[in-house]
């Protein structure tokens, strides 16, 4: 089984891991003054980009439980994030995803 990617992505993820794009919350001020990007907090969701084929358990592919075009939830300090063309992305296993939002 291939990786599965969206449309126009240039990433594909080998095992059993994800490429997420995060969800850029929404500018804020708080009394008037103005937050760096060095102090918000990193998002924890985001958008599955990217799956790999999944991971090899007792001599048998095991399917990813995730696909592409879900909205997830992920560990605050989870993966490992890359710049791909500009684009800022997240790398991470599928077992560091908490939960998918509906």
């Amino acid at each position: 089984m291939a990786a599965k990617t969206a449309p126009g992505s240039k990433v594909a993820p080998l095992a059993d891991r994800v490429v997420i794009k995060a969800t850029e919350e929404a500018e804020q001020m708080r009394g008037g003054l103005y937050i760096p990007d060095t102090a918000k907090e990193k998002p924890q969701q985001g958008e599955v980009i990217a799956v790999g084929p999944g991971r090899f358990e007792d001599g048998k592919l095991v399917p990813m439980g995730v696909k592409v075009g879900d909205k997830v939830l992920y560990g605050k300090y989870s993966g490992t994030e890359v710049t791909i063309e500009a684009e800022q992305y997240l790398i991470l296993r599928e077992s560091d995803i908490l939960a998918v939002v509906n």
